[in-house]
């Protein structure tokens, strides 16, 4: 049981990674709401690798990011704005795949290829410790 723990957290982290790299290729290509629903999936594959290796238990996006908020963030775990910065993420991937007439640009999206890393980072360092 263990090891089938640790394969999914594994897979996770490699799914995280692979599509951090998308975001950047569609960044590279001005594709900018593309590019934001990668980096929005990229830390949903990690916060809800931390949430399990936690036994944690969310079914839906949102109920990840709910138990997120409330065991992570709240606790002081992970930073407020690490905090915020995810459910910016949350809201803006929402609005690309639903929404109408939703078109950010490079001045939006650029800014957080960085920033999303580092949340990223801080994600990995949880859920490896």
């Amino acid at each position: 049981m263990k090891e089938a723990k640790e394969d999914y957290i594994n897979y996770r982290i490699s799914k995280s990674a692979e599509i951090f790299d998308d975001a950047i290729l569609l960044a590279n290509n001005d594709r900018w709401n593309s590019c934001i629903n990668r980096l929005y999936y990229s830390s949903y594959y990690l916060v809800s690798a931390l949430l399990f290796k936690n036994n944690i238990n969310a079914e839906t996006h949102n109920g990840v990011k709910t138990q997120f908020f409330l065991n992570f963030v709240k606790e002081g775990i992970v930073d407020k704005e690490h905090g915020k910065l995810y459910s910016h993420l949350f809201d803006w991937r929402q609005e690309t795949d639903y929404a109408d007439f939703i078109d950010y640009d490079e001045d939006t999206a650029k800014p957080l290829l960085q920033e999303v890393n580092d949340l990223n980072e801080r994600l990995k360092d949880l859920i490896i410790k």
